[in-house]
């Protein structure tokens, strides 16, 4: 973790997951605004509130900012969060009070990780297969209403969208990883029985998310008469690694659903300009995503796959998008303030 740069009032920038909580810095006029050698990760078990945790963070840079930009998992209402998959309760008032600054910002996560692909470099993006997508990875739209949906996989399901109206970038907050899951196969049919009789609605989060992966383990387990006991995503995605013939059942399922899921975002959000593949087991899935049925099932919707075929799928493999997304907020929110 780098110091804060001299001479500088920067913006403190955080994004907050149900296991991580992400922070750094950024220039809120320069045109790459994240001050990537500021970066910091913690547990978020570790601290009380995320007050605790970014004073800890600056404390530690030795920073004095000029205001902040919190992405938090969970929907925003009137300055606060209750985070989904974490006990935190996020307020930007006490944030505000904490840290002694006026300009808080507080958005839902994939706001942010939506803002991110106006910033993401080819480099940063990788196609799970699709039309060839030369160039940057986020070109300038040439027209207004084009939209680009975000789908992230981690300790949940996130999605947000990045429309692009009246010259303006705007992103849009959804809690579509909570819709109910559609099963496809009669292999997925199966499974939604066996986890309705756990968890009655069955929503996309419970088997596209890193506990999903977990409950599509012990569902197919469950159906071929096993009990493999407790697991963590890890252990299935190390499993699936070696060899375990039951873990890379369980992969390849979590991949073809989470293709179908993403087409289904596309259609829905009528994003043709692409969808982007984001969160923590996407880097580790990368193998699998690319030789399993996930473009399969992303392109396979009927009456609509030939304009699917056209629609690009990239595996976001920037380290820290959502940091990424808050330092564009950030810029957006400093040009705003100087116009």
């Amino acid at each position: 973790m780098a110091p804060a740069p001299p001479n500088a009032a920067p913006i403190l920038l955080a994004d907050i997951g149900g296991t991580h909580a992400r922070f750094a810095l950024a220039d809120a006029g320069a045109a790459r605004p994240l001050l990537d050698r500021t970066v910091a990760v913690f547990p978020v078990t570790r601290f009380a509130s995320l007050a605790d945790a970014a004073r800890h963070y600056l404390d530690g840079v030795g920073a004095s900012v000029a205001g902040a930009v919190l992405a938090v998992a969970g929907p925003v209402r009137e300055g606060q969060a209750r985070m989904t998959n974490h006990p935190w309760v996020v307020s930007a008032g006490r944030v505000r009070e904490a840290l002694g600054v006026q300009d808080v910002a507080l958005v839902n996560d994939f706001v942010a990780q939506a803002m991110a692909i106006r910033l993401l470099d080819a480099g940063d993006v990788e196609a799970i297969g699709g039309p060839p997508r030369p160039g940057a990875a986020a070109p300038e739209p040439p027209r207004d209403g084009s939209a680009r949906v975000v789908v992230g996989a981690g300790t949940g399901l996130g999605v947000g969208v990045l429309v692009r109206q009246g010259g303006r970038w705007l992103a849009l907050a959804t809690e579509a990883g909570h819709a109910g899951f559609a099963p496809g196969t009669p292999l997925e049919m199966a499974i939604l029985e066996r986890l309705s009789r756990e968890f009655g609605r069955v929503s996309n989060e419970r088997l596209a998310s890193g506990m999903g992966l977990v409950n599509l383990h012990r569902a197919l387990g469950a159906l071929a008469g096993e009990d493999p006991g407790a697991l963590r995503p890890e252990d299935v995605t190390a499993g699936a690694a070696a060899g375990d013939r039951r873990c890379e059942q369980a992969v390849d399922a979590f991949c073809a659903i989470f293709g179908a899921i993403a087409g289904d975002l596309v259609l829905a959000y009528g994003a043709w300009d692409g969808a982007y593949l984001s969160g923590g087991m996407v880097p580790h899935l990368l193998p699998a995503l690319r030789r399993s049925g996930f473009r399969q099932r992303f392109e396979g919707k009927g009456r609509y796959a030939p304009m699917m075929a056209a629609v690009p799928a990239l595996a976001v493999l920037h380290p820290h998008p959502g940091l990424l997304g808050a330092a564009a907020i950030a810029a957006d929110r400093a040009a705003e303030a100087r116009a």
